[in-house]
C-alpha cells in the first residue's frame, strides 16, 4: 500500500528549479528531522521550475511508531501539482457523515488541491495530497516544452506501473487454489481472506490514481485484469458513439437482431435497472432473528448485536478520551487501542452483519475465518490497554471498564467461532 502521509506533514518544501531534480524537505509530526527527497523527474507544468512551499495551518498527528520512512527518499516523481481538482466538504467531517448516512446531501465545492507523489527506492509510493495546505510559488525558473511534458507523463507512468507490479507480485504470491472438488474449510477462507486483502489493496490504489480520470473505470479494469469488463465498457463506449443523430434517409430497416441481444454478456441498461430496483427495495432481515442475529442502530441500520457493541465501545473509548483532553495526544499506544478496537468492531460487521438476512447464505468456516480477524484485533487492543494503562493516561474507572469490555467482547467471538464450527 502507498504510504499516505498528508495529515503527518508539518510543512515543506519542494524544489524543480533545476531541470529533471526534484529536491526538498518535509517536516513530519513525529520525527525529529525532516525527510529529505532527492527524486529524478519534473514537475507538472503548473510547478515545474519553480519552488514550492507549503505549510499545514491544521491539527496533524504523528507518524506511527513502527513506520519506517527512510530520512533520504530518492527514486522518481510521479505526479506533483498544486492545482488537482476535488470536492471539498462545506462543512465539518461529523456533519457531512451523518448527512451522509441520512441520505441528505452534502454541502461541498471544488477546489485545488497539492497532490505530491513520488516513487521510492525505500518506501514505495508516497502521497500528499490536501487542499487545505497553504502554498507559495516561486515564479519559474524555467517551463516545460510540450516534449518534456510528454516525456513527465510517461516517466510518472513508468513509476506508477512499476509500483503496481509490486502490488500484483504480492497478488499472485496470496493467491489461493485449492483443488475443485476439495470442501473448503476455515483455513482455506482465511488464505481467501489474504487473497482478497491483495486484490483490494490494489483496487484502492489503482481509484486513488484514476479517481477523477474520464476513463478511470477502463483503466481500472485493465490494471486489475478483468478482461470481461473491460471489454464490456469499450463495447458500451462504442454503442455510443454510433448512437449520435444521423439524417433519417441514412438509416437503414431494422433488423431483427433479437439473438445478438441475447447473446450480450453484459448489458449496462439491465444493470442499472436491477441496481436501482435494489436500492428502492432493499432486502429485509428476518423478523424471526431480530435481537439474536440482528438489531438497529442509531440510523437505523441492521448490524448484528457483537459489531455494535464494539462499534459503540470504541466510539464511548474515543470520545471519552475527547473529554480527557486526549483527542491530540501523540501516545502511539492510546492511538493503537482506539484504532484496533474500531476496525474489530468493523471485523465483525464483515463476519456477523449478514445473518441477519439467512444463516443459509455463509458457510460456517468462512464466518469462522472472518472472526479470527476481529479476534486478532482485540488482542492487538488488549495488548495496547495494558500499554496505556502503565502510563496512567486514564483513570483506574476506564482502565476496568475498557479491560472488562474487551474481555466480554472476545468471549463472545470465541463462544461464536465455535457455534459455526460445529455448523461446518
Amino acid at each position: 500500500m502507498a504510504w499516505r502521509i498528508h495529515e503527518s506533514v508539518q510543512r515543506g518544501e519542494i524544489d524543480n528549479r533545476e531541470r529533471g531534480v526534484v529536491r526538498g524537505k518535509v517536516w513530519l509530526h513525529g520525527l525529529a528531522e525532516p525527510v529529505a527527497l532527492e527524486l529524478k523527474g519534473n514537475a507538472c507544468p503548473d510547478l515545474a521550475g519553480c519552488l514550492l512551499t507549503f505549510e499545514n495551518p491544521g491539527k496533524t498527528v504523528p507518524l506511527r511508531m513502527n513506520a519506517r520512512m527512510d530520512p533520504v527518499q530518492s527514486g522518481t516523481i510521479g505526479d506533483l501539482t498544486a492545482s488537482r481538482k476535488v470536492r471539498v466538504f462545506d462543512v465539518p467531517f461529523e456533519e457531512a457523515y451523518a448527512r451522509f448516512k441520512r441520505k441528505r446531501p452534502v454541502p461541498e465545492h471544488i477546489a485545488n488541491c497539492l497532490f505530491l507523489e513520488w516513487f521510492s527506492q525505500a518506501n514505495g509510493r508516497v502521497v500528499i495530497e490536501s487542499a487545505e495546505f497553504k502554498l507559495t510559488i516561486s515564479p519559474p525558473a524555467w517551463t516545460l516544452s510540450p516534449e518534456e511534458e510528454q516525456q513527465r507523463q510517461r516517466e510518472a507512468a513508468d513509476g506508477f506501473s512499476g509500483f503496481m507490479n509490486r502490488l500484483t507480485a504480492a497478488l499472485e504470491a496470496a493467491r489461493h487454489e485449492p483443488a475443485e472438488d476439495k470442501e473448503w474449510d476455515e483455513f482455506d477462507y482465511e488464505k481467501f481472506l489474504r487473497e482478497s486483502d491483495a486484490h483490494s489493496d490494489k483496487y484502492i490504489e489503482l481509484f486513488d490514481k484514476y479517481k477523477d480520470h474520464p476513463d478511470r473505470e477502463r483503466l481500472i479494469a485493465r490494471e486489475m485484469g478483468w478482461t470481461w469488463l473491460e471489454e464490456a465498457i469499450e463495447e458500451e463506449q462504442r454503442r455510443g458513439s454510433e448512437s449520435e443523430p444521423v439524417a433519417p434517409e441514412t438509416i437503414a430497416p431494422e433488423s431483427d437482431d433479437s439473438d445478438a441481444q441475447e447473446d450480450d454478456p453484459f448489458d449496462f441498461d439491465e444493470l442499472n435497472r436491477i441496481c436501482a430496483e435494489a436500492a428502492e427495495n432493499p432486502p429485509q432481515p428476518d423478523p424471526a432473528t431480530e435481537g439474536v442475529d440482528w438489531v438497529r442502530d442509531g440510523y437505523g441500520d441492521v448490524k448484528h448485536p457483537l459489531s455494535l457493541r464494539a462499534l459503540e465501545g470504541s466510539m464511548a473509548m474515543w470520545r471519552q478520551c475527547l473529554e480527557l483532553g486526549l483527542g491530540e495526544t501523540d501516545d502511539e499506544d492510546l492511538t493503537r487501542l482506539i484504532g484496533e478496537y474500531q476496525t474489530a468492531g468493523a471485523k465483525l460487521a464483515g463476519a456477523l452483519d449478514g445473518l441477519a438476512y439467512g444463516r443459509d447464505l455463509r458457510e460456517g468456516a468462512f464466518i469462522v475465518a472472518y472472526l479470527k480477524r476481529a479476534l486478532g484485533h482485540l488482542h492487538e487492543a488488549q495488548a495496547a490497554l495494558e500499554k496505556v494503562a502503565a502510563k496512567k493516561l486514564l483513570s483506574p474507572e476506564a482502565l476496568t471498564s475498557t479491560r472488562a469490555e474487551l474481555f466480554a467482547v472476545r468471549e463472545e467471538v470465541l463462544r461464536l467461532m465455535n457455534e459455526f464450527r460445529r455448523q461446518s
